[in-house]
């Protein structure tokens, strides 16, 4: 698909990209035990990713479930205005839409207190998986966070993969404070494999990049990029061995949703038909905006320059 006019968040005809996952209201201040006032955002990994996606020109919608709260409303009116799609974004009037506190201290550090136990996306499951399959998406995208949600969402999880025509897109985003899931069972269906070199250990067992895509092609992953945070990414040359672009980033503010944003940039030039040194090169550029501003989504380009960037990146390196 050719960057474009802004997708209507209402429409379901001809999506490109589904995220499914959480999304949670976030609730950050400089201390928690002592400041009187609060920023608040909503925050979700496949969130935003659909987010970058769709400043891109593409067309994404978030499948996820919500609780019939301010929290739950919060959460679809900052889909829609980010240009996502909620028609797969479920009520659930029984559970409570998850949220999360962050502190970010004047030093940089950062501690975080996740309340999502009993949330309404932890109680998704294996018929979840209906709609976002009648949805026809070119590509869904599932993370390593879902799965670690419960038995429910790994069950959904693993029943897109398996039954989808479309693009697999898999990034472990393994987290401490979930369990870590069993994603190896996965990457016989992924199409794409968007990973970190702190999370290549845990999945492949190997960190080295050429030794990562080795070990991804013998599990029967398709093409896969690795993520290296300062030290730039990998992505695949034309014989499939890992070729190296260094980071984009100057300044670091905030670097919560800057692997978000890449692989939103990534799989966006690859669904318009960039190569993989075209997609890299959009990925990098949009996390190195991201990390310059604090929160998760707010660095990325306005709706033009973001599409001006696409169709730059993926002419000049060319398609395949």
């Amino acid at each position: 698909m050719s960057p474009g006019t802004a997708p209507d968040p209402d429409v379901d005809a001809a999506i490109d990209v589904v995220g499914v996952g959480e999304a949670m209201v976030l609730m950050q201040a400089a201390d928690l035990g002592t400041d009187d006032r609060f920023e608040v955002h909503v925050a979700g990994a496949e969130l935003n990713v659909c987010a970058a996606v769709a400043r891109l020109g593409l067309a994404a919608a978030f499948a996820s479930r919500v609780g019939a709260d301010p929290h739950g409303e919060r959460v679809r009116r900052a889909a829609e205005a980010l240009g996502i799609g909620t028609s797969l974004l479920r009520t659930d009037p029984a559970r409570r839409t998850g949220v999360f506190f962050k502190e970010i201290r004047a030093d940089g550090a950062r501690r975080v207190h996740y309340y999502r136990d009993g949330s309404a996306a932890s109680a998704m499951d294996a018929s979840d998986a209906a709609a976002v399959l009648a949805a026809s998406p070119r590509a869904i995208v599932v993370s390593g966070i879902t799965a670690a949600l419960g038995e429910g969402p790994a069950e959904l999880v693993r029943t897109l993969c398996r039954a989808t025509g479309a693009l697999v897109v898999l990034d472990p985003n393994l987290r401490p404070a979930l369990p870590v899931p069993d994603l190896r069972p996965l990457l016989p269906y992924t199409g794409l494999l968007v990973l970190g070199q702190d999370e290549s250990q845990a999945l492949l067992g190997e960190t080295d990049p050429g030794r990562v895509f080795a070990a991804a092609r013998e599990a029967g992953a398709g093409e896969t990029v690795l993520k290296g945070g300062p030290d730039g990414v990998w992505f695949a040359g034309p014989d499939g061995s890992p070729r190296h672009l260094p980071s984009a980033a100057r300044t670091v503010r905030d670097p919560v949703g800057a692997g978000d944003a890449f692989l939103g940039g990534y799989l966006a030039a690859r669904l318009s038909g960039g190569s993989p040194e075209g997609a890299a090169t959009v990925g990098t550029l949009l996390a190195a905006r991201v990390v310059e501003t604090p929160g998760d989504t707010a660095g990325l380009p306005p709706a033009a320059e973001a599409r001006t960037l696409l169709a730059r990146c993926v002419t000049a390196a060319g398609t395949g």
